[in-house]
């Protein structure tokens, strides 16, 4: 027989007692206006080619990348993210293809501006790594080491014509020291002060961008480990920050998340300004394989990973299942 006192008076359990009750509660919420889809579209490609380490996820052709940008908007998607791959006969040392006004990542910019115009917003990856056959973010020089500031007149020269075509938000990736503060005087000094910058802060040396690699037909030789953030440090996260922000940043991203959640928690605490993250090709991936095999439930995962990206502080994620996740929402 149990006297006062014994039980419990503090209950939490009181809030979890039933689904309108935990929705009532919950102190984040998942929105489709938080998303952004990162999209490929491959030059010459008749029909969608499936990447086979992204289950679900295709290398677009132009008409597929319109579609699927529709796709997105009907969805309440906020954004959509462009990466171009190019016939690997187009690609050279200097990434040529990715200032041609030609090239595919401007033609598609193009194309899915005439399908929906301003109401979706129309972001650019801003590196030259889908169209070098080096693989790597920039320019080598004769030792074969990636040349920061050759790699910045690069840069500069995408910037212009990106937003020739109608880019309403660059996402410069390749994480050259300098980067936001040079492209975003290439845009001011053309007439493109309204373009705004997405800065990839902080982007680490990640083993989960296997699955991109293949996205983006990544020609690839070595590492990025030289330029890009090396997984043990945190500190460097805040002065990388500092830098984008006093260059003229509007947006910023940490990248890959879920390894990093730290590192964004300690970012949004930091500004005021919106940031983003990035859930990359080997955390779709490993979701879609545990699934695959059973392991796991998949659609709770995927709004379970989401959900702790968005506590962590993010404003906006961009994630490959941004349209699915968005109509479920």
């Amino acid at each position: 027989m149990s006297t006062y006192g014994t039980f419990p008076g503090a209950r939490p359990r009181r809030l979890r007692t039933s689904p309108a009750m935990r929705r009532m509660v919950a102190e984040h919420r998942l929105h489709p206006a938080d998303l952004i889809l990162p999209a490929f579209v491959r030059e010459g490609a008749a029909e969608p080619v499936p990447i086979s380490a992204m289950p679900g996820v295709v290398q677009h052709s132009r008409d597929s990348l319109r579609r699927a940008a529709v796709e997105a908007l009907e969805a309440g998607v906020a954004g959509i993210m462009l990466f171009g791959v190019p016939e690997d006969a187009k690609k050279d040392a200097a990434g040529t293809a990715g200032t041609d006004p030609d090239g595919i990542l401007q033609v598609a910019i193009r194309d899915v501006k005439a399908e929906v115009g301003d109401d979706l917003v129309i972001m650019s990856d801003l590196c030259l790594d889908e169209f070098t056959d080096h693989g790597h973010c920039g320019v080598l020089d004769s030792e074969g080491r990636v040349d920061n500031d050759a790699t910045l007149e690069r840069y500069a020269e995408m910037a212009q014509v990106q937003a020739d075509a109608g880019v309403h938000v660059v996402g410069p990736s390749g994480m050259m020291d300098g980067q936001v503060g040079v492209i975003r005087d290439a845009l001011d000094q053309t007439g493109h002060e309204d373009v705004s910058i997405l800065a990839y802060t902080v982007k680490y040396a990640s083993a989960f961008y296997g699955p991109f690699r293949e996205a983006v037909g990544s020609s690839l030789q070595g590492d990025r480990k030289t330029y890009q953030q090396d997984p043990a440090n945190a500190r460097e996260s805040l002065r990388e920050l500092e830098l984008d922000l006093a260059e003229g940043a509007d947006m910023v991203m940490v990248k890959p998340a879920l390894p990093y959640l730290d590192i964004l928690a300690k970012v949004a605490e930091s500004v005021d300004v919106p940031v983003a993250a990035y859930q990359i090709s080997g955390e779709y991936a490993m979701v879609e394989a545990a699934a695959a095999n059973g392991w796991i439930d998949r659609d709770r995962a995927i709004m379970e990973t989401l959900t702790g990206i968005k506590r962590a502080g993010a404003n906006m994620i961009l994630t490959y299942w941004a349209t699915e996740v968005a109509r479920q929402l």
